[in-house]
């Protein structure tokens, strides 16, 4: 609006514009991205570290007697887990661009800068990098997307050389400029990238770790499913070393979970909840999908039910923060049941006939769904933060506000077993 403003004004008082021979000028605002070469860029945001403090703590994913801590766009944290009562530090993994990890065999998949890429860890003393495979996830010209633009009036990077550069910031300088290159900016042909940014998990196998339902990566079988902004990536990793990339699948834009129950995926964006049919792994059928309101939309599955927690305000859209109880008996047709006003709500999971929410500011609410589709809240374990949790076979993971609680199951309820600041 207040560039359309400033047009308008623009066009208006143009005579009262310097004029040159090729019309009106004025002073605008002009960005220019900051590229560097990517090779090198990539190269340098991968190493093996000493445990270093967390700076801003993500997702939590576990694995044997091993809990990872994602360091939001830094990498993840290694936590030994040995002795729940007393965990320990014991590695950080330096990997610039990551959102997310999973595990298989001791295999670690992870992206950084839209490449996929692999590590061994059957040595957790000992982590190595076997194998990185090149803008398979996202190209480089995706990257710009996760860039903030600035304020400006005029932007120019139709000269970027995506297969070679990586954009890493804005430089804004004031220019003189004809009010045709201000005009431009708003009928061009090639700003596909620019109007875009406008605009049962079951029991785990053994071999394979466990991530929470903010998860982007999610191994099934043989195959792993990365989300991605707007697609499923898949990926056939049969021979663990050497993944195979196959065909993505275009969902909607701003997904940004996947949680599945058997051979059924629930993928969760911003837009609603979108189930796919994995009977052929390596090629998911679109089924249905359940909209609402723009809001940031983790999902989990139990029985005939799903549990989608929206979380309005701020970055995450103006829909008004709740948990949705979706009937998806029939899958071709999911039937919103009930809503239940939340405060701030981000992870969940479910555990028989428990439901844990993360409410944010909020804290833990445990809920009974042994009736469901209406619960009946059990448990809220208040002043704390709560923003991802993994309920595993004897305890309950749960991360928030760079601190790891972790419980343990009392009958119905749970208790408190150990605090650790990350």
């Amino acid at each position: 609006m207040r560039r359309s403003v400033f047009l308008l004004v623009s066009i208006v008082l143009s005579a009262f514009v310097s004029c040159d021979n090729d019309g009106p000028y004025d002073d605008y605002l002009v960005a220019r991205p900051i590229v560097i070469n990517a090779v090198t860029f990539k190269a340098e945001a991968i190493d093996i570290l000493d445990p270093v403090p967390v700076v801003s703590s993500g997702k939590i994913y576990t694995y044997q007697n091993y809990i990872f801590v994602n360091d939001v766009d830094l990498g993840f944290h290694v936590i030994d887990n040995r002795t729940p009562s007393a965990p320990k530090s014991i590695a950080f993994i330096k990997l610039e661009g990551n959102y997310d990890i999973s595990i298989k065999d001791d295999k670690l998949y992870a992206d950084s800068y839209g490449d996929l890429v692999v590590f061994d860890i059957s040595d957790i003393d000992n982590i190595t990098l076997s194998n990185r495979i090149v803008n398979a996830i996202y190209t480089n010209d995706m990257w710009l997307s996760s860039i903030e633009f600035p304020q400006a009036d005029i932007y120019e990077y139709d000269d970027i050389d995506y297969d070679k550069d990586i954009v890493i910031g804005w430089e804004v300088k004031t220019e003189r400029r004809p009010l045709s290159d201000y005009e431009a900016q708003f009928n061009c042909n090639s700003c596909d990238t620019f109007n875009s940014l406008e605009n049962f998990e079951g029991t785990p196998q053994p071999s394979v770790g466990q991530g929470g339902s903010l998860a982007r990566f999610k191994i099934i079988g043989d195959y792993l499913y990365v989300v991605d902004y707007s697609d499923i990536s898949i990926f056939d990793i049969s021979n663990l070393e050497e993944p195979k990339i196959l065909e993505d699948v275009q969902v909607a834009w701003d997904i940004e979970t996947i949680y599945n129950q058997g051979d059924i995926l629930f993928i969760g964006g911003r837009q609603g909840m979108y189930i796919y049919d994995i009977k052929n792994p390596e090629k998911p059928k679109f089924i249905s999908e359940f909209r609402h309101g723009t809001a940031c939309d983790p999902v989990v599955v139990a029985g005939n039910y799903a549990y989608v927690t929206l979380q309005g305000g701020g970055f995450c859209g103006n829909t008004e923060s709740g948990l949705y109880v979706i009937d998806i008996s029939n899958l071709k047709n999911p039937e919103l049941k009930v809503i239940y006003p939340m405060n701030g709500p981000n992870g969940l999971g479910v555990k028989g006939n428990q439901l844990f929410i993360c409410d944010g500011d909020a804290g833990l609410k445990v809920y009974d769904k042994s009736n469901a589709p209406n619960l009946i809240l059990i448990n809220n374990f208040e002043n704390i933060v709560a923003y991802d949790v993994i309920p595993l076979a004897s305890s309950l993971l749960m991360i928030g506000d760079r601190t790891l609680y972790q419980y343990e199951y009392v009958e119905n309820d749970l208790q408190l077993l150990s605090t650790f600041k990350l």
